[in-house]
C-alpha cells in the first residue's frame, strides 16, 4: 500500500507465499516468492542476491521467521531447543548480515525484527522460544547501535497474542489470554 515491491521468503508450502504475491501484485506492485531456509547462511546469501537481481537491493528487511517446539525444560530435547534458536534468532542474524553491506553503502535501511512478549516475560514450556525472542531484542539493540550512524534503523516489535497459524490452538478460555487487558487475541493488522 505504501509503494514497495516485496520479496516473500518462505520455507515449506509455497502456496501461501504465492497467494501473498498475488495480493501484492493486485495492488500494482511487484512481488516474488523465494524458498529459503534462514538457518542456512549460504542459502540466505544466495536469496538476497536473487532478490537484488529481480527486484533491486532491499530497503526494508522484516525478520518474521519463527517456530515453536514447546515443552517443559526438563524434558525438552536439545534438537527442539536448537531448532527454535536457529530459526528464530540465528536466521535473523543471517538475514541482517546478508543485507548489512548494502544498507551501509546506501546509508539507508530499515530492519524490523519480530520478537514476542515471551521474550520479555518468559512462558512456561517455552524456554527455547522465550530465549530466542529475548535474544532477538538484544540483537536488534546491538544492530541499531552498529548501523544507526549509517542511517540504518533497526527496531524490534514484541507482539502479544496475535491470531496466526502459530497461535491457532489457543482457546478463548486460555489463562494466558486473561493476562491481556482486552481479554482477546490481536489481529495481524494490529501489529502492522
Amino acid at each position: 500500500e505504501n509503494g514497495a515491491d516485496i520479496a516473500v521468503i518462505y520455507v515449506g508450502d509455497e502456496a501461501p507465499a504465492l497467494e501473498v504475491c498475488r495480493e501484492i501484485e493486485a495492488m500494482g506492485r511487484r512481488a516474488k516468492a523465494y524458498f529459503c531456509d534462514v538457518r542456512d547462511e549460504k542459502a540466505v546469501e544466495e536469496t538476497v542476491k536473487a532478490v537484488s537481481r529481480d527486484l533491486g537491493k532491499a530497503d526494508i528487511l522484516v525478520n518474521n521467521a519463527g517456530v515453536t517446539r514447546d515443552g517443559l525444560m526438563l524434558t525438552m530435547k536439545d534438537e527442539d531447543y536448537d531448532l527454535v534458536l536457529d530459526i528464530n534468532l540465528k536466521g535473523a542474524f543471517h538475514m541482517i548480515r546478508a543485507c548489512y553491506r548494502d544498507f551501509m553503502r546506501k546509508r539507508y535501511g530499515k530492519i524490523i525484527n519480530i520478537s514476542s512478549i515471551a521474550g520479555l516475560v518468559g512462558n512456561i514450556g517455552q524456554v527455547n522460544y522465550a530465549a530466542s525472542k529475548a535474544g532477538l531484542i538484544g540483537l536488534s539493540k546491538s544492530v541499531a547501535k552498529e548501523l544507526g550512524s549509517r542511517g540504518v534503523c533497526c527496531n524490534c516489535i514484541a507482539p502479544g497474542f496475535i491470531e496466526t497459524a502459530m497461535t491457532k490452538d489457543i482457546k478463548e478460555d486460555n489463562p494466558l489470554l486473561q493476562q491481556v487487558p482486552m481479554k482477546k487475541m490481536g489481529k495481524p493488522e494490529d501489529v502492522a
